[in-house]
Parts: structure tokens; sequence; C-alpha cells
């Protein structure tokens, strides 16, 4: 089997965050979670545990992808609606967007 080439992966290029009714446009480092992007950014979302387990950091996915690390918090139903632990979820599409709320 062939390993996938650089241009097989999707790039993300930036993440926008909606956050305290104020919209922030943040460039995507490689690796990073959307929380660790958000502070990169300058913005101070919620969090607490920071290993997917507390809920606290939970925003909703309205644009994009993302795929979580770890999720203990949230019930499919929820990841269903869009919603996703930012401090586990690596975005997957060159946009995502997301809502704290």
């Amino acid at each position: 089997m062939q390993e996938p080439t650089v241009a097989d992966q999707v790039v993300t290029a930036e993440v926008i965050i909606e956050l305290n009714r104020s919209t922030t446009t943040a460039v995507y480092t490689p690796g990073n979670t959307v929380l660790q992007t958000a502070r990169m950014a300058g913005l101070a979302p919620p969090s607490s545990c920071e290993v997917g387990s507390c809920g606290t950091c939970m925003a909703r996915l309205t644009e994009g992808g993302a795929r979580m690390l770890n999720n203990d918090a949230l019930e499919d139903d929820e990841v269903a609606e869009g919603w996703v632990l930012t401090c586990q979820a690596i975005p997957t599409t060159p946009t995502v967007r997301v809502i704290y709320e």
C-alpha cells in the first residue's frame, strides 16, 4: 500500500471562532486543537480539564469538520448535532468554524 502524499492530505488554513459575540479568524498550525488555536489567537475560551472529560470547552461546529482525539463528555446525539470538545478537536477540513454558546 502506498503512503499518502502531502497532496493527499487536507490542509487546514483557518479556524473561525465565535466567542462572546465576536468572530475571530485564526491561522491554523497543524497538529493543534481548536482550543489551542483559539488561545494562540489571543482568545480566552472556556476550558477546564483539557483531556476531554468535563465538557467545559464544548462548542458547536457549524462549518467544516474536526476529529476528536478523546470524548468522555459528549453523548452521541450531541456529536451528531455538531458539538465538539475543542480541547480534543483537530480540524480535518480547509476551514473550520466553531461557536462557543
